[in-house]
């Protein structure tokens, strides 16, 4: 088993360590009062890993979810944020009072209005799309009609929109203090890269390239505010529900105490929506100016400019092999230019961690240029490193002479090769092998002309169509931390809530906590239900990013749902003449172990009357001896027109290893839908800037282009591995980010071997690939 940390002799208080987004941080967290036996791969278990369906499906397909542009509040006024036209600049001149003055307006935010903690409104421009002023209104129409009369006017300047530009010695300064990161460039080493250059028998040097990608959820950011006296209430669309109360408190100069955020449903956030924002600052300071509920979201023009991305990067790759195919070297520095703001992570990361390499270097210059703020987005870094390293891994199989499959495998990493730690699991051989046999590699060269063309083939016309296969791995740190809180409470009726101040994205926490809180009770899963999402009824926990949420939350849950059985037994005990110790619990029933005399749950709760049994949890530190990993493989069939460089995607199989999984029905879907927007990165999603004003060209879902279901191939997706007993004690890891990491390369290897051309950039637009079958 894993080493706990220790706590301090007489403290209840314990330092921990947690990988968020792939990076390391140092916590203080309260060290659990106990923690339930570990549920291993042997344990029998019954609602846990049942293939359940999400508690709120009905309320999705029949509408009555309410989403945060559904909240409706009596006499709700609507916002409108105005934004900067230019790249760079000075705001010249407004006209607030006419703004003022339009029928319907209830008040107008100008420049310098703003308070210095939202960092709204300043008469400096940065970046095209960048809020300068909102007004208020009873209506939409209103509104816009303000926003015409502000009639703003701005002084264009120089700008930097690309990491060459902003890195030019002559370049604009984009923020004060310089344009190049502060502690940038970061360097990792490890060995003697030169020395694993002169053992290598081949060598691949190669710089790939990756876009802008727009997280593009359906559902924009958007807030409503309403106070009631001096009390703040937010409905926001967000991923964490507590860091938005803290960045409201924080910027207003408020007490936490006195905002409430609730968060019920949401379309999608991907990594775009871990806090507060513009919208959320100027509903509530329109609804305390007005003394009336605002509403504030932004327009999908502003969600494609202005609501974060995935950076671009250059990597320049070198990796090295003896004959036999044994890294002797991975080398990679990379430019990532990050916009006015942000920092998380860079694809270094995947060279480090994936393979046993000795010897490793990385170095990564992280930009400011004048673009909107950088977001995490779904794996950052991975997905952008995974598409250099396992690039130039299928480049050096071919120069070998090797199976891409077998370079992996003989480069596996039977522990974390950065930490140089053991994994508390890794089932990513068992990955390689499943999806293989599922995909048929080891038989494609006969099923790359079979004689069976597809429909694309035959569309095209099958003579100038090539097939292609391809793969890739990934790794992504998954495992969950503290601090994270959970209640669980039966009531009178026997009816049992789990309480957490977690969000659902999408990704079904509700389904997999009360799943998780059902079997640690005995209890049957159609009692059980969580409650989640609402910062004031709730107990903390932290964001829903970095795949955290049920190896973070789940333990905190279970631990509660143990706690309240232990509470509802020894209220039992006396009702049945027995000890605690001789009761067991299975179908919401207390039984009496090896007789058949039992109560019904409601039974026992109706005997204690008003008595409520309350149960309470903690997420205790994470182990401190091992690292904590998701692992997976996919595998791409495509097919290529050679005269249009047309691409379709005909097949993904993809095994992943997650420890346990707590439901594989809704961690099928988070697979399938990772895959499909690795798809996007990989062949449509590119955010286009005018370089000579600073501009997004396609700053909608017309011109931006994300998957459809026209453009989604066969995909089947698999688990491998057993539950991950050193991870936690449900020993589940966390899921949300790998799916999307090893798409992009897999489907370029395929791409790549269609044409007989290496691929160096995505996306894989039909040019690019005619590019690539001309070189």
């Amino acid at each position: 088993m894993p080493r706990k940390p220790k706590a301090a002799v007489g403290s209840t208080f314990i330092k921990t360590t947690v990988v968020v987004e792939g990076r390391t941080e140092e916590r203080v967290v309260e060290l659990p009062a106990f923690t339930p036996p570990t549920w291993t791969a042997d344990t029998p278990l019954s609602v846990v890993g049942a293939r359940v369906p999400r508690a709120d499906a009905l309320e999705k397909v029949t509408g009555r979810a309410r989403y945060t542009v559904d909240v409706v509040r009596p006499g709700m006024l609507i916002a409108i944020i105005l934004r900067s036209p230019v790249a760079k600049g000075r705001i010249r001149s407004f006209d607030a009072e006419a703004a003022r003055k339009v029928s319907g307006v209830y008040g107008v935010l100008a420049p310098g209005d703003a308070p210095p903690g939202t960092r709204l409104f300043p008469t400096k421009i940065s970046y095209a799309g960048q809020p300068v002023a909102a007004v208020c209104a009873e209506s939409w129409a209103a509104a816009a009609g303000a926003a015409r009369a502000m009639a703003m006017t701005f002084d264009a300047a120089p700008f930097a929109a690309t990491f060459e530009a902003a890195m030019a010695p002559d370049a604009p300064l984009v923020r004060s203090a310089g344009n190049q990161m502060e502690d940038s460039p970061i360097v990792y080493e490890r060995g003697d890269v030169a020395a694993g250059r002169a053992a290598a028998f081949v060598t691949v040097t190669r710089e790939y390239r990756t876009p802008v990608q727009l997280h593009s959820a359906l559902e924009p950011h958007a807030a409503v505010a309403e106070w009631e006296g001096d009390r703040l209430t937010v409905w926001e669309s967000t991923q964490g529900i507590f860091r938005t109360r803290e960045n409201i408190a924080t910027a207003l100069e408020i007490p936490q105490s006195t905002v409430r955020v609730i968060k019920q449903y949401m379309g999608g956030g991907f990594g775009a929506k871990n806090g507060a924002g513009a919208h959320t600052y100027v509903a509530a300071l329109f609804a305390r100016s007005t003394g009336r509920p605002v509403t504030c979201f932004n327009t999908r023009k502003a969600e494609q400019t202005d609501a974060g991305n995935r950076p671009a990067t250059t990597q320049r790759v070198t990796i090295g092999a003896k004959k036999d195919g044994t890294l002797t070297l991975i080398t990679v520095s990379a430019d990532i230019p990050l916009g006015v703001s942000g920092w998380e992570g860079g694809p270094g990361q995947m060279y480090t961690e994936l393979y046993a390499c000795p010897n490793v270097r990385t170095e990564e210059t992280f930009a400011y240029v004048n673009t909107s703020g950088m977001q995490a987005f779904r794996a950052p870094g991975y997905a952008e490193g995974a598409f250099g390293l396992e690039s130039a891994m299928n480049e050096l199989a071919a120069k070998l002479g090797m199976d891409p499959l077998a370079l992996r495998r003989k480069n596996f990493a039977k522990s974390d090769p950065r930490a140089n730690r053991p994994w508390s699991g890794n089932a990513l051989r068992e990955c390689y092998d499943d999806a293989a046999r599922r995909f048929g590699w080891a038989s494609r060269e006969k099923r790359r002309d079979d004689g069976t063309p597809t429909a694309h083939a035959r569309e095209h016309g099958a003579a100038r169509v090539r097939r292609g296969f391809g793969m890739a791995a990934q790794t992504w740190p998954t495992g969950g931390g503290p601090p994270s809180y959970a209640h669980v409470r039966i009531n009178k009726d026997a009816s049992i809530e789990v309480l957490a101040g977690t969000q659902d994205l999408g990704t079904g926490s509700r389904t997999v906590l009360a799943q998780i809180a059902a079997e640690a009770m005995g209890a049957k899963l159609s009692d059980v239900r969580a409650v989640i999402g609402d910062t004031e009824s709730l107990p903390y926990t932290g964001n829903s990013w970095g795949s955290m949420t049920t190896p973070s939350v789940g333990p905190a849950a279970r631990m509660a749902a143990v706690d309240a059985r232990r509470l509802l037994l020894e209220a039992a005990a006396p009702m049945l003449g027995v000890q605690p110790s001789d009761l067991e619990t299975k179908d919401s029933r207390v039984m009496v172990r090896d007789t058949d005399r039992s109560m019904t749950f409601a039974e026992v709760t109706g005997a204690l009357g008003n008595v409520m049994i309350i149960g309470k949890g903690t997420r205790g530190p994470n182990p401190d001896d091992v690292s904590i990993a998701t692992f997976g493989a996919q595998f791409a069939e495509v097919e290529v027109d050679l005269d249009t460089g047309i691409v379709r995607v005909v097949r993904i199989v993809a095994a992943h290893d997650a420890g346990r999984i707590i439901n594989p029905l809704l961690a099928e879907s988070q697979l399938e839908g990772g895959i499909i927007q690795g798809l996007g990165y990989a062949m449509f999603e590119e955010r286009v800037l005018d370089r000579s004003r600073g501009v997004t060209l396609n700053p909608d879902l017309h011109e931006y282009r994300i998957p459809t279901i026209a453009d989604i191939p066969t995909i089947e997706a698999y688990f491998v591995g057993e539950a991950d007993a050193a991870a936690n004690h449900t020993g589940a890891r966390g899921l949300a980010e790998p799916p999307v990491i090893p798409t992009a390369p897999a489907i370029a290897a395929a791409v790549a071997d269609a044409v007989g051309a290496f691929v160096t950039q995505i996306p894989l637009t039909p040019w690019r690939v005619l590019g690539t079958i001309t070189r």
